[in-house]
């Protein structure tokens, strides 16, 4: 029984990254036909050809802007949020985090066509706007907001809740005993819910593509150059793309990771 585990799970494996590993391969293809196919031997050239493309990086520079401030803004928004949903009785609080947890389960392609509507509603009612950056930070900052609770809550729990009292006992008044006590306790939550939406956002393609406009990110760009013709290009572009996040996601992990092993070495300690 365990080797046919150990045989479906790299069969899985193997179906799942195959696809990406050949992507990964083809983007250093040096053959000058574009070929899909064929191996023509090592070469950066369509690496130098994807940072000479003026729209590329005008879609890598919105990603950044988009990403950044949407993680920068639901981190803060987010933590705030799970301070004060960990403050309420039990039954509120359950009441609160299904509601927040409805746009994870939420379909993207749900939560992405509710939120254009949305915001063509308002945009017509405050005078013909239109779709743009800013619609698209509004989204992102949306379906990255539960995902930080999701992360800072786990930590307010683990907090001996008497220590902001005990702080304020010695003097501290609210906002000092805040930043002393409560943030360097749950700084570590806070960290990887800002790393885990800063990820979010970068990948997104499903709900960017109701609520871009004309504004254009590396996601939609990629999915507009497959609708002409796939080319090497594309490969270096998803292969530099895949490594981001895969680069995010491992650091995500290790803070994770180290967390419960702190975890488990205190609960050793108070033992």
């Amino acid at each position: 029984m365990k080797t046919v585990s150990k045989v479906y799970t790299v069969l899985l494996f193997i179906f799942l990254y195959a696809p990406i590993f050949v992507l990964i391969i083809f983007s250093f293809n040096d053959s000058s036909t574009m070929s899909r196919s064929v191996w023509a031997g090592f070469s950066l050239k369509w690496y130098e050809k994807l940072f000479q493309d003026r729209m590329i990086l005008d879609a890598l520079r919105n990603t950044l802007i988009i990403a950044l401030i949407a993680s920068a803004v639901s981190t803060v928004l987010g933590t705030a949020a799970a301070i004060g949903i960990n403050g309420m009785n039990k039954w509120m609080k359950r009441m609160v985090m299904n509601v927040t947890n409805l746009p994870m389960v939420n379909p993207e392609i749900v939560t992405g066509v509710s939120l254009m509507l949305l915001f063509v509603f308002v945009a017509n009612r405050l005078g013909n706007l239109s779709l743009g950056m800013l619609s698209l930070i509004l989204a992102h900052i949306t379906f990255c907001l539960p995902y930080v609770i999701l992360s800072v809550m786990p930590k307010l729990r683990q907090m001996d809740p008497h220590l902001y009292e005990a702080a304020q006992d010695l003097g501290c008044n609210p906002l000092s005993a805040f930043l002393k006590v409560v943030l360097p306790e749950i700084m570590s939550g806070i960290v990887t819910g800002m790393i885990m939406a800063f990820t979010l956002s970068i990948d997104d393609f499903v709900i960017s593509y109701f609520t871009s406009g004309t504004t254009q990110t590396l996601p939609i760009y990629i999915y507009s150059m497959t609708r002409k013709r796939i080319s090497p290009e594309i490969n270096a572009l998803s292969t530099l793309l895949f490594g981001t996040i895969m680069l995010l996601l491992l650091i995500i992990n290790f803070r994770k990771t180290n967390d419960k092993r702190s975890s488990k070495q205190l609960k050793g300690e108070g033992v």
